[in-house]
């Protein structure tokens, strides 16, 4: 019998790992195996390997997922997919694509018995174009997801925006696993999953927390810009981590992103759902239904200021931003370098360091893995007008700056997350709510092709109200995902200029 390796603190590893590709192995056999419990498939998330569900985690110490599991006497098992090379995240059609070969061989490791899996976020949408559209779901009962991106991530949507672009290319982050979680593709992805004959022959259980991470961590900060989306675990939005035929097991307010795949968070409250692989329960509905009303605009309130681009070395880069209410706010400062000096300077002249971020942005919790980091937060930002200077001794290098405020009236963008061309629209709120001065409202509208080229300078924009302005998205060459970042800019009758952005993605299909 196999026994698995001590790691620390009484954590288990498997007897025996492999590291590429398409491999798989078996974790140990516990000495009260049961044999009535089906194995347990674990699969991880983006950037991620095998040690995900026993290794280091990011924040947390060692996970003890697997030990857990061993100590209820679950035969394990674990997979390598594309990520596991460390090049980079793959897409979840050539991960699903993989896995499927792997659900295969592993099936029949076990005389063609069923097993169940557990997967950690983007291994959520992994595991489904497995099971769904590569007909793995005949080796496979039951799916549990913890904090899954099945409808995308507005992080993605960041990391693909216009002001994001030379960042990301000089961290080499724009690769297939962060384009295929941007809300736009994931519309796309739901609109082919969810009303395939496919979806209905697993059934699915999901788990959401609501933690935004350990203070000044990429975490953390990843959840402060995921707030203007609603609840998030610091790089997943609640609403995101849930499907329609899905029964969704919990939401806690303790978990983040990092920590709801360790064995001491979850695992005794869904190890009940883990003794069968009978599907006897899955909710019966309609799969011709458009079940995620695609074509349902989503609605999003925003009140940041969003800037990025090149730095010239040794010299001072600077951006401003208004301020027209005391309240909190929190500027965030990613660079592709470590040799950046920073301040922040108030509208009285007062200077202010950035902290740095101790843990930076690693594997599974961060869509800008590798990226320096300071933040400055403050409970009531002065009103007026702020600068930001930075300055940078390498001869490449970019930033991306987020600056985020607790607005009471914050714009609204409605937009749908796949559309077709001729119903290409947006619509936003800027909410008046008594203010009587005369504000000239300008849109500057950017909608960028997956290359992050530009397709058209000009957007028709059109004023519906005081309050109501509505676009149209210009004609694009062929079908896919679009970001879209609208930089709204109201000029007051003193001259005061206010800029806030918007960003989402979207599926435009021709």
């Amino acid at each position: 019998m196999a026994k698995p390796d001590m790691t620390s603190a009484g954590k288990l590893k498997p007897p025996s790992e492999t590291f590429t590709p398409g491999d798989w192995f078996l974790g140990g056999t516990p000495p009260n195996h049961d044999k009535n419990k089906p194995p347990i498939v674990f699969v991880q998330g983006k950037n991620g390997s095998s040690t995900s569900w026993y290794g280091e985690t990011d924040y947390h110490g060692v996970n003890d997922m697997y030990t857990k599991a061993y100590e209820a006497g679950y035969q394990t098992v674990f997979v390598q997919l594309h990520d596991s090379a460390g090049n980079g995240s793959a897409s979840q059609y050539d991960n699903g694509r993989l896995l499927a070969s792997m659900l295969k061989d592993i099936s029949k490791h076990f005389d063609g018995e069923k097993v169940n899996i557990i997967a950690h976020s983007k291994g959520g949408p992994d595991t489904q174009a497995a099971l769904v559209h590569y007909g793995a779901h005949q080796y496979v009962g039951r799916v549990i997801t913890l904090a899954s991106p099945h409808h995308g991530s507005n992080l993605a949507d960041l990391a693909y925006s216009w002001y994001a672009g030379w960042l990301g290319s000089l961290l080499g982050q724009k690769d297939d696993g962060t384009y295929s979680l941007q809300v736009g593709k994931m519309a796309e992805f739901r609109s082919v999953t969810d009303n395939h004959i496919n979806s209905r022959k697993n059934m699915y259980f999901t788990v959401a927390g609501m933690n935004r991470g350990p203070a000044l961590t990429a975490l953390s900060l990843g959840g402060e810009y995921l707030s203007s989306y609603g609840e998030n675990d610091g790089l997943v939005n609640v609403w995101s981590s849930k499907i329609p035929y899905a029964k969704h097991l919990f939401t806690d307010s303790n978990l983040d992103h990092d920590n709801i795949r360790m064995g001491a968070s979850v695992f005794s409250r869904i190890e009940p759902y883990l003794r069968r692989t009978s599907i006897a329960f899955v909710p019966d509905m309609d799969i011709q239904h458009n079940l995620q009303g695609e074509d349902e605009p989503i609605t999003s309130a925003f009140s940041q200021t969003v800037f990025g681009g090149d730095l010239q070395q040794n010299a001072w880069n600077e951006h401003s931003f208004h301020v027209d209410e005391a309240v909190p706010g929190v500027i965030t400062i990613y660079t592709a370098s470590k040799d950046v000096e920073i301040e922040v300077v108030s509208p009285s002249n007062e200077r202010h360091s950035l902290s740095p971020i101790a843990h930076t942005a690693k594997n599974e919790t961060s869509f800008f893995k590798g990226a320096a980091i300071q933040t400055f937060k403050k409970s009531k930002l002065e009103m007026g007008t702020w600068r930001v200077r930075m300055k940078t001794k390498s001869l490449l290098d970019a930033y991306l700056l987020t600056a985020q405020f607790n607005e009471r009236d914050p714009i609204t963008l409605s937009m749908p997350g796949k559309v077709k061309q001729k119903d290409a629209e947006f619509f936003i709120k800027k909410p008046l709510n008594g203010k009587k001065e005369q504000v000239l409202t300008t849109f500057k509208v950017h909608l960028i092709d997956e290359f992050g080229k530009e397709i058209s300078p000009t957007t028709s924009m059109h004023i519906k109200g005081n309050e109501n302005f509505s676009g149209t998205l210009p004609e694009v060459p062929k079908s896919g995902v679009y970001n879209v970042t609208i930089d709204v800019k109201e000029k007051g009758a003193d001259g005061t200029e206010r800029i806030r952005t918007l960003i989402r993605s979207i599926y435009i299909e021709k």
